[in-house]
């Protein structure tokens, strides 16, 4: 096949683009001609020909003039299947791994002071997002999409009820499992200064009006009389106010797995999230996780068994009853978890919707 991927930004080397990497490797070792169309990348991928989008143009209409770029460079040559990952013009297969930006406007209002609600979404980026969004559900612009969890499925399903639901097709985000499991513990705990009998709570993200960072945060400052229970932070964002002193602040991480390593518990609360990887991180690494119904990733948390999910992440009395509960069962080993959580696994099932939707073109 020749296939044309796109992608607005990419790195080759870049963690948080490790789908794409794997995927167009993947895709070379078929043998199949593949196309990289995108503003702006980082390094080289062996057998892929990149094809760069000119974009001059405000952060509003940056998503537009991107989309409407690409729409005129996949003119130039004849594809087998068009891949995008951003929401343009038209594709065959649109994979919706950001879910759906009004969803995340919806889950904004909710959590937002009152009187900031009436101003969100508004202004010409949002405008454009939502235009874009439109149009990339209309099915005849788009004939197949993947989504990462049943959460956003069904958020498609409602609220673009015309796109038919036999062309949406779930394929997980997947980790490379071996990386997160080969971490030295007590090495980790030296890292960041942990104690052996502190109990650890972990966070990894940013963004924090999206991720929950501040009502974890919130909830840690009101245990400061509980002297073992710590919470490992690692983010980029710059932290506001005052931090409370049971918080250990890593910075970003490269190497990602040295704190879950050193972590008793995933906690991560965001408003809204399709699937965060750094759920699959933690259960790969054997930790139990505490994340919220917002996040789609909560489909792969058996309660009780490898985690907990909150109906509210400003529900401090259930989290510090979820935290008790994993803080009570020691030293019981790694939890287990029913789902794959394999890259390969991935890989392999987007591989098989990308050839469905050159079948069906033929």
């Amino acid at each position: 096949m020749k296939l044309a991927l796109i992608r607005r930004q990419f790195s080759a080397t870049g963690g948080a683009e490790l789908y794409v990497q794997r995927l167009l490797a993947a895709l070379v070792a078929a043998g199949h001609e593949t196309h990289l169309f995108a503003e702006k990348w980082q390094g080289q991928a062996a057998g892929v020909r990149f094809h760069t989008i000119n974009v001059d143009a405000s952060r509003a209409e940056r998503p537009l003039r991107f989309a409407e770029g690409v729409n005129a460079a996949l003119t130039q040559e004849k594809f087998d299947c068009v891949f995008s990952l951003e929401r343009t013009l038209k594709q065959d297969v649109y994979r919706a791994g950001d879910g759906l930006h009004r969803v995340w406007l919806e889950r904004r209002k909710q959590f937002a002071p009152w009187w900031k609600r009436p101003l969100i979404g508004l202004g010409a980026f949002h405008r454009n997002m939502l235009a874009l969004e439109a149009r990339t559900f209309d099915p005849a612009n788009t004939q197949h999409v993947i989504v990462n969890s049943e959460m956003v499925r069904g958020e498609i399903a409602r609220h673009f009820p015309a796109f038919p639901q036999e062309r949406v097709h779930l394929v997980r985000n997947g980790v490379e499992v071996k990386r997160f499991q080969n971490a030295d513990r007590a090495a980790a705990r030296r890292r960041f200064g942990l104690a052996d009998d502190d109990f650890v709570l972990v966070f990894v993200g940013s963004g924090w009006e999206r991720k929950g960072l501040p009502w974890l945060l919130q909830f840690v400052a009101g245990r400061t009389d509980d002297p073992r229970l710590k919470l490992l932070v690692v983010t980029r964002d710059r932290m506001r106010g005052r931090v409370p002193p049971n918080v250990i602040l890593a910075g970003p991480l490269s190497d990602v797995e040295t704190a879950y390593a050193a972590a008793d518990l995933l906690t991560f609360l965001p408003i809204y999230e399709p699937c965060s990887n750094v759920v699959s991180e933690a259960l790969a690494t054997g930790i139990p996780v505490i994340t919220t119904a917002f996040n789609g990733a909560s489909e792969l948390i058996e309660s009780g068994i490898n985690g907990h999910v909150l109906d509210d992440p400003r529900d401090f009395s259930a989290l510090g009853m979820c935290v008790n509960h994993w803080r009570a069962r020691g030293n019981a080993g790694p939890v287990k978890t029913s789902q794959p959580l394999d890259l390969e696994a991935n890989v392999r099932q987007t591989l098989q919707v990308l050839e469905l939707a050159a079948q069906n073109r033929d």
